[in-house]
């Protein structure tokens, strides 16, 4: 039970986003968690912190690349092959950062993820900076 006026407010705007506007915010979500890692990068909590942003990036993207083997997806073949491309990316980098991280090979994922949630949010007539959602981070 929402206990706040901003409470209430998160709430009505979880309701009425649509589609691309929450793709959108949880890809800038994903963005500012692997950028805050980056920033802090000699923080003792580093690894489980960069773990963590790591999981949810990749299950983000794993959502994305279910969506785009559905049968009844709309988008253009060649739209739904670069996605498919770049989660082939993520999840190499993924592996390389998981594996032998540094801050450099975090920057990438950090790219895709923010411009694909402002090419998103400009599809949807949005704002395109990562504000657009703040409320979900």
């Amino acid at each position: 039970m929402p206990t706040s006026a901003l409470d209430v407010y998160q709430s009505a705007q979880r309701v009425a986003i649509s589609g691309r506007e929450l793709e959108a915010t949880l890809l800038f979500k994903a963005a500012r968690q692997l950028e805050a890692v980056v920033r802090t990068w000699d923080a003792p909590d580093r690894k489980a912190r960069l773990r963590a942003a790591l999981e949810y990036n990749t299950r983000l993207w794993s959502v994305f690349h279910a969506s785009m083997e559905d049968p009844d997806q709309q988008l253009p073949k060649e739209v739904r092959l670069n996605l498919l491309q770049l989660v082939r990316f993520i999840d190499r980098r993924t592996l390389e950062i998981l594996t032998s991280p540094t801050a450099a090979k975090v920057q990438p994922l950090i790219d895709i993820d923010r411009n694909i949630a402002m090419g998103l949010s400009a599809a949807e007539g949005a704002p395109t900076t990562d504000q657009v959602g703040g409320a979900a981070a």
